[in-house]
């Protein structure tokens, strides 16, 4: 069963007005797990509707906001074993949709620059694919009308045939000069460097094995885009009902990454074959090492990061899954922590 939102989607409460993004594809029946992105602010650097909007991008800032200033929307999850931000249905103003979004804008004859840039990215991609425009959406602030100047262009692409084909013909479209569609360069990342990493303890060079590779991520007239893709509904693995999870620390992992096919997608997975364990807080003798099968993130940072028959460092957190279907193993969660990461390691030992 499809929920009313899913990843991609912002939610507006009917109080305060706040602004979430809307994380994963499965929600629990009475709400919907999603993270604070914007709240009114009179020093706020953002307008919509004449009212002042601030951004938070820093996760554990967004719970602090909450919990300070509006703790209901913070809950503990017996079934995820940790705490998570949401808005109950009963709460939901309204739910932007990417397609919504997309669609709007096509049609509109009054577009700022930042819009016109989304959409003519939107329509250089469905002119250079095979993709249609029931395949494509719009998302991010320009959806929610909060972007500013240096807005991104953030796109999500629906469909698990459609996104791995997009993703097999981007190169090309990179490649071709005439279309102003381009990789980073040096200098710009850099700054992606002191965006994503620079607070952590990975070096740029480990952090450009990955990052130069990846293709969902560039530049488009000047302007960041990135491209989210979302698996068809078909594919999504049950209900959210379906699962219970529990926690078991921090984890550092050696590991070979067995099957990255589902690398580009939000959520993204790795399947793995661990190497040898580094370090597990608090330890427990319960986990044997042929137990821990994936490696799996909500956060876009974690797409791509690796290929098949590539050896890479993780240190995440590591939690128990059981599902309805009686199959038990051990994941890595990446993305709750500024700690957490996934290197190439080939040349290490």
């Amino acid at each position: 069963m499809t929920s009313i939102a899913i990843e991609g989607d912002f939610i507006e409460t009917k109080k305060k007005g706040l602004i979430f993004d809307v994380k994963g594809l499965l929600h629990p029946k009475d709400k919907i797990i999603c993270f604070l992105r914007y709240h009114p602010d009179s020093n706020g650097d953002r307008l919509r509707n004449n009212t002042r909007y601030s951004k938070i991008y820093d996760l554990k800032q967004r719970y602090e906001f909450l919990k300070k200033n509006y703790p209901d929307f913070v809950f503990y999850s017996n079934q995820t074993d940790m705490e998570l931000q949401g808005v109950n249905i009963k709460k939901i103003k309204q739910i932007f949709k990417p397609k919504n979004c997309y669609k709007k804008l096509k049609k509109s004859d009054n577009l700022t620059q930042n819009q016109r840039k989304a959409l003519d990215f939107c329509e250089i991609l469905i002119n250079n694919t095979q993709l249609t425009s029931d395949d494509i959406g719009i998302t991010g602030s320009i959806m929610v009308e909060l972007d500013k100047e240096n807005s991104d262009i953030d796109v999500i692409i629906y469909g698990t045939k459609i996104s791995k084909r997009i993703q097999e013909k981007l190169k090309k479209i990179i490649e071709n000069e005439k279309i102003p569609i381009r990789k980073y360069n040096l200098e710009e990342f850099k700054k992606h460097y002191e965006f994503r990493a620079g607070s952590s303890d990975i070096s740029f060079e480990n952090f450009m094995r990955s990052e130069k590779e990846k293709l969902h991520q560039g530049k488009f007239q000047q302007t960041d885009f990135f491209i989210r893709y979302i698996k068809s509904p078909q594919d999504w693995p049950g209900k959210f009902s379906d699962y219970l999870y529990k926690n078991y620390g921090r984890i550092k992992l050696k590991a070979e990454i067995l099957d990255s096919s589902d690398s580009i997608f939000t959520p993204c997975s790795y399947k793995i074959e661990p190497l040898r364990l580094l370090e597990l807080v608090p330890f427990s003798n319960e986990i044997e090492l042929n137990q821990i099968h994936e490696i799996c993130s909500f956060r876009g940072r974690f797409c791509e990061q690796a290929i098949d028959q590539e050896k890479v460092y993780i240190e995440g957190k590591l939690e128990k899954v059981l599902s309805k279907k009686k199959n038990e193993y051990f994941r890595i969660i990446l993305g709750e922590y500024k700690e957490d990461k996934m290197m190439c390691c080939n040349n290490t030992n």
